[in-house]
């Protein structure tokens, strides 16, 4: 079973880590950070952003992962680093004019709660923490976060 998006969505906006990545920080010897990503979320990017659909960005956290995604595919919006994510979201919405219909948020962490309340189209992971998991109507992926899940939700999203 796949999860379902509407097809008047026009924005979708993400978190990163548990969402792109596994939610696991790799440190090496010498004490930097890496994280994994699986090829098929990159991919979805690409995609969305050659099907016309604008891409945001929204983390808690600031990595140079985003960062090369971001150039990469020319991603519209991109914040990192932010502990309030609602008041971006906000933000989002009100720079595109997009009505409740026009963009899904992608969370899955306490820090992703009030942005996955304000959207009428949520989306969320298997390995999202419990209180995301229980938020009324949410969506949850099949696949879990770093593993495809984004890829499931733009595949769900261009389907014809």
């Amino acid at each position: 079973m796949t999860v379902s998006v509407p097809k008047s969505i026009k924005f979708v906006i993400t978190d990163f880590d548990g969402i792109i990545t596994d939610n696991c920080v790799y440190i090496d010897s010498k004490g930097d950070f890496s994280r994994k990503i699986n090829f098929k979320d990159i991919m979805a990017f690409s995609i969305l952003k050659k099907s016309g659909y604008k891409v945001g960005i929204i983390s808690g956290e600031k990595n140079a992962a985003i960062d090369k995604i971001s150039d990469t595919f020319k991603i519209d919006e991109v914040f990192q680093n932010i502990r309030t994510k609602i008041d971006v979201l906000k933000q989002i919405v009100t720079k595109y004019k997009l009505n409740e219909d026009e963009f899904i948020y992608i969370g899955d962490d306490i820090n992703d709660y009030d942005s996955l309340i304000f959207a009428k189209h949520a989306y969320t992971v298997p390995n999202a923490v419990d209180k995301i998991k229980s938020i009324n109507g949410i969506h949850i992926t099949e696949s879990r976060g770093g593993d495809g899940a984004f890829r499931e939700i733009v595949d769900c999203l261009l389907k014809d």
